[in-house]
C-alpha cells in the first residue's frame, strides 16, 4: 500500500497539471484577445472605421443639371424643372417585401410598378442605388420624409427632371429623354462613367446627339444619419458640372406655324437658310408630347401611338423617304442642259401619252399640253418632255446631278435616325437588286418615279442649292458662330465679285455647276410655273416683297390600272391609303433670295392642291420674319 505522503503528492502534481494547463488556456485566451483587439484597432482601423462611418455618414451622387436647348432666338424648346424623387439602396433594405407594402400606402406604387423594380433589381448590383419614383407629388414627398425612420434603404431627393414645349411642334427634331438603360451603359462608356440614379440621357433627336456634352458632371451630398438613416445634417456638398446649353438655328414661330398648317396631315414642313445652310424649320406632323416620355410611358398611351396609321413616331423630315415626283425636273432640265443634250428652245409635242417598246407612258395631263419648249415644259410639268429629256440624258448622267445637288445621301449626318435615300443609277440596279437597268426606268426616273427615294430635308437642300446660285452648302442645326466665320468670309467674297461683275470663282465656295447661265434658266423656269398663267403652282402665288417661285410634285405610290384611267378617278375618291403624296418646293424671295422650303403632304393629292397651299403661307410668315432674323445674325452678307 502507498503511504499518505505519496498519496498527497500525487495529487498535488494532478492539481499542479491542471492549474498550469488552466493557466496556459487563460494566458492564450488572453493572447488571443490582445492579439485581435490589435489587429482590430490597429491593423484593420482604417477598414473598420470607413465602416463605422459607412454606418453614420451617407454619400450620394447627385444627378447633374442638363443643359437646356434653345431656338435661334433664344426661347426653350428643351428646360428643366423641378420634380421629386425616391431613390433606395437595396443592400441597406432589410425587408423588400415589407418595405414594398408599406411604399404602397404611402404613394402610388402599382403592381405593375412593384414588378418593374424586382426585374430592375436583378440586374443590378446591391449597393447599386436604383430611383423607385421619378415623378411624386408634393404630398407623396411630404409624407415620405414623415416616415421616413419606418422605411429603411430610401432617400427622397430633389432633382431635376426634362420639360418640352407642350406645342409638340420640335419633338421630333429635340427628342426625349428617358431612364438609362443597361444596354445603354454597355454600349457607351462615357455614360457609364457620369451615371448615377435617376439620371435621364437623350434617346433620339438633339437630345440623343448631344448627350456627350448636354449631361454634365454629377455632384456628391454627403449626409449624417442616424440609426434609421434618417438625416442628421448635411456634412459636405461637391457641385457638379451643369451641361452646356445650346442654341439652334431653329424658329420656334415658324415651327409652330407649320405644325398648324399640317394638323390633320401627314408630311413634314422644312425650311432652310440659302447661303449659311441654317435650317430654320423642321417639322413632322402628326406630333406626339415628349414629355410623356420623361418618366415612362404608359403602356396606353404607348399603344395609341404606334398603332396611328399616320405614324406620329417617325420624324418624317429625315426618316421619310418618297418618291420626289415633278419636283425633280428642274434637276433633270440642268443635269441636260450641262451635258448638253438638250437645248432650251428644243421643242416636243406632248400628246398625253408616248409608246415606247410596247409600254404606255402617260402625262398627267390626259390630252396633253401640246408643243412645249423646256421652259414651258418645267411651268407645266409636262412628263411626255421630260420622258424624252432623260431618254437622251440617261439615268447615270441624272444621277451624278442629283447627288450633286444633295440627293441620296444625309444631310445632318450626326442624326442616326435620318435615312440617305436612293439616287438609282445602272451600276446601282445591278448591284442592290441583281437585274440590268432597263431604258423603260430611266424614263420614268425623269418624273422623279421609279426606284427614286427622298428624304423632305433632302429636297429643302437641293432647292436652297439651285437657289443660291450653285454652290454647295453644309446644313446645320446647331448654332456655331465660330464654325460659320468662314462660310461668311466666303459668300461675302462671292457677293463682292458678282455686284463688280468679276468672272471669278470663290475658292472656299465648291460650284455645282459648269454653266452659270445654266442655273439660271432653270430658276426663270421655276418663276414661271408659281407666278404666271398656266404654272401649276399659280394659284398659290404671292405678290410684292413675298413673291417667290417654286415646282410642284405629286408622287405616284402605286400603279395606275387602265380601268382607273378609264373611269378617270379623283384623288379625292380614292381610299387615304392610295391617294398620291403631294410635294412642292420653292425659294423665297424671288429677288435676292434667302430660304428654301420643301412640303410634303402623305397622300395629299397634288402638289399644286395639297402642297403648294401651305409653303405660301408659310413663306409669307417666313419672309414678315425675316428682318428679325437679320438683327439676330451678324452682318453676314451684302444682298446680293
Amino acid at each position: 500500500m502507498r503511504s499518505f505522503s505519496e498519496t498527497f503528492q500525487n495529487k498535488s502534481k494532478l492539481i499542479s497539471r491542471r492549474m498550469f494547463i488552466l493557466t496556459s488556456i487563460k494566458i492564450g485566451v488572453f493572447v488571443s484577445i490582445i492579439s485581435r483587439l490589435f489587429y482590430l484597432q490597429i491593423s484593420e482601423n482604417i477598414k473598420y472605421r470607413s465602416l463605422s462611418d459607412k454606418n453614420r455618414f451617407r454619400e450620394w451622387k447627385m444627378v447633374p443639371e442638363r443643359g437646356i436647348i434653345e431656338d435661334y432666338y433664344g426661347n426653350k424648346i428643351a428646360d428643366n424643372i423641378q420634380t421629386f424623387q425616391l431613390h433606395m439602396v437595396p443592400e441597406d433594405v432589410p425587408n423588400m417585401e415589407e418595405l414594398f407594402f408599406r411604399l404602397a400606402r404611402i404613394i402610388n406604387f402599382t403592381e405593375t410598378r412593384k414588378r418593374i423594380i424586382i426585374k430592375r433589381l436583378k440586374k443590378r448590383k446591391r449597393w447599386e442605388p436604383i430611383v423607385i419614383s421619378d415623378n411624386l407629388t408634393w404630398e407623396e414627398f411630404s409624407k415620405v420624409n414623415l416616415f421616413l425612420h419606418e422605411i429603411q434603404g430610401i432617400k427622397p431627393v430633389v432633382a431635376l427632371s426634362r420639360k418640352y414645349s407642350e406645342d409638340g411642334s420640335t419633338s421630333h427634331l429635340v427628342g426625349y429623354v428617358s431612364e438609362t438603360s443597361i444596354k445603354d451603359l454597355e454600349n457607351n462608356e462615357y455614360l457609364e462613367e457620369v451615371n448615377v440614379p435617376g439620371l435621364k440621357i437623350g434617346k433620339n433627336g438633339l437630345e440623343k446627339l448631344l448627350n456627350p456634352k448636354i449631361i454634365g458632371k454629377p455632384g456628391i451630398q454627403r449626409f449624417e444619419v442616424n440609426a434609421y438613416g434618417k438625416r442628421i445634417k448635411e456634412l459636405a456638398l461637391v457641385k457638379g458640372i451643369e451641361g452646356q446649353n445650346f442654341r439652334t438655328t431653329i424658329d420656334k414661330e415658324i415651327q409652330k406655324f407649320s405644325l398648324e398648317l399640317m394638323k390633320e396631315k401627314s408630311g413634314s414642313v422644312c425650311v432652310m437658310d440659302i447661303y449659311t445652310g441654317d435650317i430654320i424649320s423642321l417639322v413632322s406632323s402628326p406630333t406626339f408630347d415628349p414629355n410623356k416620355f420623361v418618366h415612362g410611358i404608359s403602356q396606353k398611351d404607348w399603344d395609341i401611338l404606334i398603332k396611328d396609321k399616320k405614324k406620329p413616331l417617325i420624324n418624317k423630315p429625315m426618316a421619310g423617304l418618297y418618291p420626289p415626283g415633278s419636283t425633280i425636273k428642274p434637276i433633270v432640265a440642268l443635269s441636260a442642259l450641262e451635258n448638253d443634250v438638250i437645248n432650251p428652245k428644243k421643242i416636243i409635242e406632248c400628246k398625253g401619252s408616248i409608246e415606247f417598246y410596247g409600254q404606255t407612258y402617260h402625262c398627267w395631263k390626259e390630252k396633253g399640253h401640246g408643243f412645249m419648249s423646256l421652259r414651258s415644259a418645267i411651268k407645266q410639268s409636262c412628263d411626255v418632255y421630260f420622258y424624252e429629256v432623260a431618254r437622251r440624258l440617261g439615268v447615270d448622267r441624272l444621277s451624278v446631278t442629283a447627288k450633286d445637288f444633295g440627293l441620296g445621301k444625309k444631310v445632318l449626318n450626326s442624326f442616326y435616325e435620318e435615312k440617305a435615300g436612293v439616287v438609282p443609277d445602272t451600276k446601282w440596279k445591278l448591284k442592290n437588286i441583281g437585274k440590268g437597268w432597263v431604258l423603260g426606268e430611266t424614263l420614268i426616273s425623269g418624273i422623279g418615279q421609279g426606284y427614286f427615294q427622298s428624304t423632305p430635308l433632302q429636297l429643302c437642300l437641293m432647292m436652297a442649292q439651285l437657289a443660291n446660285g450653285g454652290y454647295e452648302i453644309k446644313s446645320r442645326i446647331i448654332d456655331d458662330k465660330h464654325a460659320l466665320q468662314p462660310v461668311i468670309n466666303a459668300w461675302r467674297e462671292e457677293f463682292t465679285n458678282r455686284n463688280r461683275g468679276i468672272n471669278i470663282d470663290s475658292p472656299n465656295l465648291k460650284k455645282l455647276y459648269r454653266n452659270p447661265e445654266n442655273i439660271k434658266f432653270v430658276l426663270d423656269a421655276l418663276y414661271g410655273a408659281t407666278n404666271e398663267p398656266m404654272g401649276t403652282s399659280y394659284r398659290s402665288r404671292l405678290t410684292k416683297e413675298y413673291l417667290y417661285a417654286g415646282k410642284t410634285g405629286t408622287s405616284q405610290i402605286r400603279r395606275i390600272t387602265a380601268e382607273e384611267r378609264e373611269q378617270k378617278l379623283k384623288q379625292k375618291d380614292l381610299p387615304y391609303e392610295r391617294r398620291d403624296h403631294a410635294l412642292f418646293i420653292a425659294f423665297a424671295p424671288y429677288k435676292n433670295p434667302r430660304y428654301s422650303i420643301s412640303v410634303v403632304v402623305e397622300h395629299g393629292g397634288a402638289g399644286s392642291s395639297g402642297a403648294a397651299p401651305i409653303a405660301k403661307k408659310v413663306i409669307k410668315k417666313l419672309l414678315q420674319r425675316h428682318e428679325l432674323r437679320k438683327k439676330f445674325q451678324l452682318d453676314l452678307f451684302q444682298e446680293a
